[in-house]
């Protein structure tokens, strides 16, 4: 197994939102992008979110993102894994991303969601075992993979309003 490596950060200088993933999947990887696999629902998500359609341009996309001040990223950037599954990560490998210097560089930020537990995870494991993210408020989401099928897109879609309403009260997701 060969040992894969993450994207840079969708970012914005302004950003107040960082949304966390564990490792891009083959089809990312593959494209070059975020959530590029077809039954991801991110994309749909966001589009619902911020009012374009999944369909869309990948720039479009990006763009749509950053003026809603929304930071993309991954917890890893470098690990070995067979396939795209979570599960398949091989943990001894995981080599996180520079958080220190990304939380030095975006000021603004006030919350950080998980897309899923393993992102979640993995941020326990290596981030805040070196560095404080201050008074970031932490939320895991559902998994917005297809190998997440066990919850309809309109409950996954209600977590993920949180991103919008990042000053209510919202329910936890199993």
């Amino acid at each position: 197994m060969a040992q894969i490596r993450s994207f840079e950060p969708i970012q914005d200088e302004q950003a107040q939102v960082l949304i966390l993933g564990s490792m891009p999947g083959q089809a990312s990887l593959k494209a070059s992008q975020y959530y590029a696999h077809p039954q991801n629902a991110f994309w749909r998500i966001m589009g619902r979110l911020l009012d374009f359609e999944a369909t869309a341009s990948y720039d479009l996309k990006i763009q749509k993102l950053k003026t809603a001040r929304i930071a993309l990223w991954d917890v890893l950037g470098s690990c070995t894994r067979a396939g795209s599954l979570d599960s398949k990560i091989q943990s001894a490998t995981e080599v996180p991303n520079d958080f220190p210097a990304f939380f030095h560089k975006h000021k603004d930020l006030t919350h950080l969601f998980f897309n899923g537990a393993k992102a979640e995870t993995s941020f326990h494991r290596h981030v805040l075992m070196t560095s404080e993210p201050g008074s970031l408020h932490l939320t895991r989401l559902p998994s917005t993979s297809p190998a997440h099928a066990s919850m309809s897109f309109e409950r996954k879609l209600h977590f993920w309003r949180a991103v919008l309403n990042r000053n209510e009260p919202s329910q936890r997701p199993l």
